[in-house]
C-alpha cells in the first residue's frame, strides 16, 4: 500500500530539514529535535476546561502529571478517565509532547485525561518505566475523589511506547496488581522487543520508525536479552490474556509494529477480551501526532474515543 499524500508531504518536510536518523543522534539530540517537530506536526493546543500539572509519589521520587477536563464538563463533576501514557520509545517524548493530542481527547470524550512522564531509558532502565506508570495509575485512582475522577470508569492508553505501557498495566489490573482498569486503548503498540515480525523485515528504511530505529530505542530501554521475555516489557509473552479489559488496538502498514500489533488484537479476541481492531493501511508509525498535517490524526482518535465512550457507557 502507497502512503498517503499527507504522509508523503511530511516525509518531505523532514527531508528538506535535514534531520539526520534518531539512530545517529545522542540521546539528548534527539529529545530536542523530537520536543522542536511539535510546533510543525501538531495543530494548535484546544483550550480545555481544566489543564493542571501535579505529581504522584513514585519509587524514586515525584512523577510529573498532567490532568485535562473537557471543554463542556461539569465542574466538580467526577468523569470517566482516560490514563494517557506518551509514545517516544521509553527514551523520548514527555507531557508537552503529547499534549494536544490528550487535550483533544479529554474535549471529544468528554472525560478527564491524566498523562504521565514516567522515567526515561537510557538513564533509567527497564523496569523503571513500569514501575512509574503503575504508581501513577494507582495513585490516580486511589486520589480519584480529590482529583474529580470516577475510580469505576479508568481507562489506560498510550501510543507506541505508550500503547505497550498500557497493555502491561491492563495485565497488572487483570492479576490484582492494580485496581480495576475498564478499557485499555492501544495505538501501534510495542507488545513483543523480540523484533521477530515480517513488518519488522520489511520496514527497513524510508519512514522515521524503522526496524533499526526500533532496535535503537530497545537497546535504550532494556538492559540485556534476559528483559525481552519478561512480559512487562513484552506482553505478547504473557501466559494468558484472559480477563484483560476490554481493547482498542490501531495499527498501520508502514509501521516495523505493525504486525505485532495485529496479533495482540488478535491474541485478545481469541482469549475472549472484547476488541476493536483498527488498520490505517496508508499510514505510518506515529501519524496521531501530526494532526497538522496528516488528516488521519484527528479522524484515530474520533474513534479511539468512540470505543472509549462505548465502554465507559
Amino acid at each position: 500500500m502507497v502512503l498517503h499524500e499527507d504522509a508523503q508531504r511530511l516525509l518531505a518536510m523532514v527531508k528538506a530539514s535535514g534531520r539526520p536518523p534518531l539512530t545517529e543522534m545522542s540521546v539528548e539530540d534527539a529529545r530536542k529535535v523530537y520536543s522542536a517537530g511539535r510546533t510543525v506536526t501538531q495543530p494548535d493546543p484546544p483550550d480545555c476546561a481544566e489543564v493542571r500539572n501535579l505529581a504522584a509519589p513514585g519509587p524514586l521520587g515525584d512523577i510529573p502529571l498532567r490532568l485535562y477536563r473537557g471543554l463542556g464538563t461539569e465542574a466538580g463533576t467526577a468523569l470517566p478517565t482516560l490514563i494517557y501514557y506518551h509514545g517516544g520509545g521509553w527514551v523520548i517524548g514527555d507531557l508537552d509532547s503529547h499534549d494536544q493530542v490528550c487535550r483533544q481527547m479529554a474535549n471529544e470524550a468528554q472525560c478527564c485525561v491524566v498523562a504521565v512522564d514516567y522515567r526515561m531509558a537510557p538513564e533509567h532502565k527497564f523496569p523503571a518505566a513500569v514501575n512509574d506508570a503503575a504508581a501513577a495509575t494507582r495513585w490516580i485512582i486511589e486520589q480519584g475523589a480529590a482529583l474529580g475522577v470516577d475510580a469505576g470508569r479508568i481507562a489506560v492508553g498510550g501510543d507506541s511506547a505508550g500503547g505497550n505501557l498500557a497493555a502491561v498495566m491492563a495485565i497488572m489490573s487483570r492479576d490484582g496488581y492494580l485496581p480495576k482498569i475498564r478499557f485499555q486503548m492501544l495505538i501501534y503498540p510495542a507488545t513483543d522487543m523480540a523484533m521477530q515480525t515480517p513488518s519488522v523485515a520489511r520496514v527497513k528504511e524510508g519512514v522515521p520508525l524503522t526496524a533499526g530505529t526500533m532496535r535503537w530505542f530497545i537497546d535504550h530501554y532494556l538492559a540485556g536479552e534476559r528483559d525481552v521475555m519478561d512480559w512487562r516489557a513484552s506482553p505478547a509473552r504473557v501466559v494468558d490474556l484472559s480477563g484483560v479489559a476490554p481493547a482498542f488496538v490501531l495499527t498501520c502498514s508502514h509501521d516495523p509494529l505493525n504486525d505485532e500489533g495485529r496479533e495482540y488484537a488478535q491474541r485478545l479476541e481469541r482469549e475472549g477480551v472484547s476488541t476493536i481492531y483498527v488498520h490505517f493501511a496508508d499510514q505510518m508509525h506515529g501519524f496521531l501526532t501530526t494532526g497538522r498535517i496528516t488528516r488521519a490524526s484527528a479522524t484515530a482518535v474520533t474513534m479511539a474515543v468512540a470505543a472509549l465512550q462505548s465502554a465507559w457507557s
